[in-house]
């Protein structure tokens, strides 16, 4: 199978500087690595001036769906030319893009988010404005100015699910309730059989593996004591070798992953390169899975 690594540059989403850098940093190690098909490069516009007024709850909006759309069709294309989209963010924002290019080609998706946040927020909900928290509630089309580009199908919340939430808002958990998406806790990862977490969640997530998912790793799932290169860090998380041995589960089931993205490392807040290191390893098991 063919690769494409997309870097999508972009912090617009969140409060905090810093996470437009992550792909760069991680894409270096690619630059002359044969075993790529090709390397694509997003970054926001060098004009922007980003928002951070805390009554401002449509954050850079604009700029947001402006940087998604050159995504969303560089994911769309990779995927016309049936190789496999990898998508290096940025925050978590970026993913509206990758999602729904993806399913715009597979008709049919369902989704595994691995992050410490439920991003179940609208527009209606949302406190902070900062729009990184609502990128999953756009998967299922509770967003759609978030993704005015898209003239597809959208993610069924059945098929939509949260593995390792911890730091999702009180107003935003009757969202994920009355969507019936399914979350499974850092706790009940710590507590529980991840052999079995994972069957449940892929069955969940396929139809019962009739269809394809989309894979969303997001850094933050791990504890900052292990990962502290992320902009919004939730303590109690878990350990990076739990992380990556559910990884690793997950990549088991690479018949049923039609694209992933890499998100939320952030470089600015990195101590002595562990979060770059977590990334580039869950790139590089990625690749060997695929490659």
């Amino acid at each position: 199978m063919k690769i494409n690594l997309i870097g999508a540059g972009s912090d617009l989403g969140v409060s905090k500087d810093g996470a437009d850098l992550g792909p760069g940093r991680l894409l270096k190690y690619y630059e002359k690595d044969t075993r790529i098909n090709t390397i694509i490069e997003i970054n926001k516009s060098k004009d922007i001036i980003k928002s951070y007024d805390e009554k401002d709850l449509e954050k850079n909006l604009n700029e947001i769906n402006e940087f998604n759309k050159r995504l969303y069709d560089e994911v769309l294309a990779t995927k016309e030319d049936n190789i496999l989209p990898v998508i290096i963010g940025g925050d978590h924002s970026i993913a509206i893009a990758s999602t729904l290019a993806s399913i715009k080609k597979e008709k049919q998706l369902g989704v595994i988010w691995f992050d410490a946040h439920g991003d179940y927020n609208t527009f209606e909900t949302t406190r902070t404005g900062n729009l990184h928290g609502l990128p999953l509630a756009a998967t299922n089309g509770l967003t759609k100015r978030l993704n005015p580009y898209h003239d597809g199908p959208y993610y069924k919340s059945e098929n939509t699910l949260i593995l390792g939430g911890r730091d999702i808002d009180p107003w935003e958990w009757p969202v994920i309730n009355d969507n019936n998406v399914k979350v499974f806790s850092s706790e009940e990862l710590k507590e529980n059989d991840i052999k079995e977490i994972v069957k449940e969640s892929i069955k969940r997530v396929t139809n019962n593996f009739k269809i394809g998912f989309h894979m969303s790793f997001d850094i933050d799932v791990i504890d900052p004591e292990d990962a502290p290169g992320v902009s919004v860090p939730a303590i109690n998380g878990i350990s990076k070798n739990l992380y990556f041995k559910i990884v690793d589960e997950i990549l088991l089931y690479k018949d049923y992953i039609k694209s992933i993205d890499i998100v939320e490392y952030n470089p600015t807040f990195d101590d002595n390169d562990k979060t770059l290191n977590i990334a580039h390893n869950t790139l590089e098991k990625i690749l060997r899975t695929f490659l």
